[in-house]
């Protein structure tokens, strides 16, 4: 099955299936034999912000087997209690990390750039293992919308993506702007010396103006980053020798939402390649993940 003229997308988990949303998957790692990914799932709407967090594994990343809730809901009264979902990992110094979405209670979408839109912030968990228990670190989120209403993540911040740098954890995530709409998410960039944080912006913010999913990844000459049709520069690749001032290196349509296999096992200036991951498709209420591959290799032109 084609899901764009790059890659090659294969049903997973049963592909669809009605009733049951499975969407949003984290990058994939590979711990001793076992490849694994998180994703968003649930069995109320078709929407991340009725989810919790589940995970799947793999011998050989094409068959793969349901294993159940990594993460559910917080407690009454926490940032986290309404949903919890678009998980994304960090394997640092034999530890994992898993971060999410956290959506309060009371819930209010609403329609896309009116007020009283409920925000939303990233919380983080630890584990010794990547089957868990997922312990939540501290009470608090670790990054939240701006306190300026101007800025572009004044309203919503999802979808991180991690990096080591120098030594530092590079959380990449986007955000939205209050009275923005979904069509206008930018990316971009908060470092701390710890998983933990504390986590400051830095001052380039925004690095993109576009992208719906945040899907960054290391090279020997900087970050390259996949971005979909959001923004003005449409779906494409992007580049920055920095890791900061990005700008488009190709047109490439991507699977929607990726999680690239991450070779790189989070490494120090580590360098990897775009080769395969697992995706969402979303053509009904109910979206259901997919494994992408690479048919060419646009990675090597950065």
């Amino acid at each position: 099955m084609q899901c764009s003229k790059e890659f090659t997308c294969t049903d997973i988990l049963g592909g669809f299936a009605e009733g049951i949303t499975r969407r949003d998957p984290s990058p994939v790692i590979r711990v001793a034999a076992t490849y694994h990914v998180w994703y968003s799932r649930s069995t109320v709407t078709g929407h991340g912000y009725t989810a919790t967090i589940w995970y799947a594994t793999s011998n050989d990343g094409h068959d793969w087997t349901e294993r159940g809730q990594a993460l559910g809901r917080g407690a009454v009264g926490t940032f986290d209690e309404h949903a919890v979902f678009t998980p994304s990992i960090l394997v640092f110094e034999g530890r994992y990390y898993l971060s999410y979405t956290a959506v309060p209670e009371p819930f209010y979408n609403g329609a896309a750039g009116q007020p009283g839109i409920t925000p939303t912030a990233i919380g983080l968990t630890v584990a010794d293992s990547p089957d868990g228990p997922w312990q939540r670190i501290g009470t608090d989120p670790i990054l939240t919308p701006s306190a300026d209403p101007g800025q572009f993540d004044s309203l919503r911040i999802d979808d991180t993506c991690f990096l080591v740098r120098e030594g530092r954890i590079w959380m990449f995530y986007k955000g939205r702007g209050i009275g923005r709409t979904p069509a206008q998410t930018q990316m971009g960039l908060a470092i701390a010396d710890q998983p933990e944080g504390p986590y400051q912006r830095v001052p380039e913010d925004p690095l993109v103006d576009g992208g719906h999913e945040v899907c960054v990844w290391p090279t020997s000459k900087g970050e390259a980053s996949l971005h979909c049709n959001v923004g003005p520069q449409g779906d494409s690749m992007q580049f920055a020798a920095d890791g900061l001032h990005f700008s488009k290196v190709m047109d490439i349509v991507p699977p929607k939402a990726p999680g690239l296999l991450r070779a790189d096992h989070f490494e120090n200036n580590a360098d990897m390649e775009l080769t395969w991951g697992v995706c969402m498709r979303e053509e009904n209420c109910w979206p259901w993940l997919q494994r992408f591959d690479l048919d060419s290799e646009p990675s090597r032109e950065v």
